[in-house]
């Protein structure tokens, strides 16, 4: 009987040693322009990076003069899709919130909403039309319509071999005339990230 309870004793002694040893989770607020790469796939700051250097470099090319020495004013800008192509699940809308702040606060072009938003919008209008004041209403026909349209891919290799592995980014921009399909702009930005996993020895 003695031994029967140091037994059992031991067992509990066992269960509350292992539950010290259990992983507590942690969580700390850091700000958010920290880079927190922790598993070497795409995230926030590869978007914004990405976003802020291709439309920096999109607006530097001749066809913005271009465009706008002719027709006397800023060209309309709208972005289309955005394709992950890569090995990952990507959150291309970020990408292209990012993309559309980058156009948009640049000044050198008039930004439009996209589809999805211009439903929503379209919707508004007619319910304006039917409930709003006369005097306040939104008419519709009065929409702006884009010149040229950004679209394009984000794609990925990946190497790995014993623990490390190398993913390898690739996005491809290109800005569309709308009204002849001409590309005026095509952009490329590679990121390469190279991902080691050490081994615990016990």
């Amino acid at each position: 009987m003695i031994r029967g309870r140091r037994w059992v004793g031991c067992v509990a002694l066992a269960l509350l040693s292992l539950a010290g040893c259990a992983q507590e989770t942690r969580i700390t607020r850091v700000d958010s322009g920290v880079v927190t790469d922790l598993s070497g796939r795409w995230n926030d700051t590869d978007s914004k990076i990405v976003a802020e250097s291709m439309v920096k470099e999109a607006l530097e090319y001749p066809w913005l003069n271009n465009f706008s020495s002719s027709k006397r004013r800023q060209p309309v800008v709208i972005v289309g899709t955005i394709q992950n192509s890569s090995h990952e699940h990507i959150n291309v809308n970020t990408f292209v919130t990012d993309l559309e702040r980058e156009l948009t606060n640049s000044q050198k072009v008039t930004f439009v909403a996209g589809k999805g938003d211009r439903e929503e919008l379209r919707t508004e209008r007619k319910e304006q039309a039917m409930y709003a004041r006369e005097d306040t209403q939104k008419a519709p026909g009065k929409e702006i319509g884009a010149d040229y349209m950004m679209k394009g891919t984000i794609a990925t290799i990946l190497d790995e071999a014993e623990g490390t592995k190398a993913v390898f980014y690739q996005v491809d921009l290109q800005m569309v005339d709308l009204e002849n399909n001409a590309k005026v702009w095509y952009g490329q930005k590679k990121i390469k990230k190279v991902v080691e996993k050490k081994r615990s020895i016990f």
